[in-house]
């Protein structure tokens, strides 16, 4: 079992308050990432989960039981760092062992759960090297071993893939992803790429300035965001926001149109501009077009084969069923 609660959940760091009051509820199973801008308080909230930094206020609670005065070693929850922290002069096996070796387990039972974790993490075949004679990939695999072999009710990932190069990030998001199926347990992923949150989570939680802005999946924050933070932050490139006034046509104070939702001809349409940057990403090509009579320059998202180029006048029409409208605090109109 692995539900955690936090009820109105506070955080203060002398007299700067870093997480307002804060409820959130994460169930048995699921895979939850917390993401949101740097200093947004994503990692303190992880932490503050952990054990790792004390409450300023309100309760923490795992399978229903107060967890808030509870040390970290006491919590049941197994937590992945960004950086590897294994020992370079063991082997993989050792460095995996180290945990259940400190909790006085029978070497037995070590050895049936490093087996488990070697098989669900592809590392049967490297248990006896060292850290050193390892990828940067497979040290991370390591690392979500020792924590594996804990059992825990919850893991918890603290932007474990931030020191990896792109391509090895896109293979371990699809084998974190897997091992939480494997798996069936609860799982607490901070970071800041909202393109991993995308990819891998069942529910997003979306943080700004400590306060939850929205919590949903990743479709619902994607198709109905609830402000304009959430609406600019989710997708990727981020959807055109633009003024009402200067939009004409719509009465709303600001407008939302994502970039696949606005066609694009070389003769007619509701904005006339001209093609300043090209991104040609092969299957899609991304158009930054300024010179609209809108303050906001417009990122429109072609097919790879369009023809198109920089410097060219093109007109653009935002499908009319895809629009999105905010009121002058920024919030959704229904």
């Amino acid at each position: 079992m692995g539900r955690i609660t936090l009820d109105k959940v506070t955080k203060k760091f002398g007299d700067v308050e870093v997480i307002p009051p804060l409820d959130l509820t994460i169930e048995d199973g699921e895979f939850v990432v917390f993401v949101g801008p740097s200093g947004c308080g994503k990692s303190t909230l992880l932490r503050l989960i952990a054990g790792l930094e004390d409450v300023s206020g309100g309760e923490i609670r795992i399978d229903g039981k107060p967890a808030t005065d509870l040390p970290p070693a006491k919590r049941g929850l197994a937590m992945v760092f960004q950086s590897y922290a294994l020992y370079p002069h063991m082997s993989v096996r050792k460095n995996i062992a180290f945990p259940m070796k400190m909790a006085g387990m029978p070497e037995d039972e070590q050895k049936r759960r490093i087996d488990n974790a070697a098989r669900a993490l592809n590392l049967t075949d490297y248990l006896d090297r060292r850290p050193g004679q390892l990828s940067g990939g497979q040290r991370q695999r390591v690392a979500i071993g020792r924590a594996i072999v804990r059992e825990p009710a919850a893991f918890l990932f603290d932007e474990p893939l931030s020191n990896l190069d792109a391509a090895l990030r896109v293979g371990m998001r699809m084998e974190i992803s897997e091992l939480h199926k494997k798996l069936d347990t609860t799982m607490i992923y901070v970071t800041h790429d909202q393109v991993e949150a995308m990819t891998m989570a069942d529910k997003i939680v979306v943080l700004r300035a400590g306060n939850i802005e929205q919590v949903g999946s990743p479709l619902e924050l994607y198709r109905n965001p609830r402000n304009t933070f959430v609406a600019g932050f989710i997708g990727s490139p981020k959807m055109n926001l633009i003024d009402g006034a200067e939009a004409k046509k719509h009465s709303a104070e600001t407008i939302g149109v994502r970039p696949e939702h606005i066609d694009v001809s070389p003769s007619e349409g509701t904005w006339k501009g001209r093609i300043g940057v090209a991104e040609h990403l092969g299957s899609d090509t991304f158009f930054h077009v300024h010179d609209t009579g809108l303050a906001e320059t417009i990122t429109i998202r072609a097919g790879g084969e369009v023809g198109l180029h920089h410097g060219d006048t093109v007109f653009l029409t935002p499908q009319a069923d895809k629009l999105h409208r905010f009121d002058g605090q920024g919030l959704r109109i229904a």
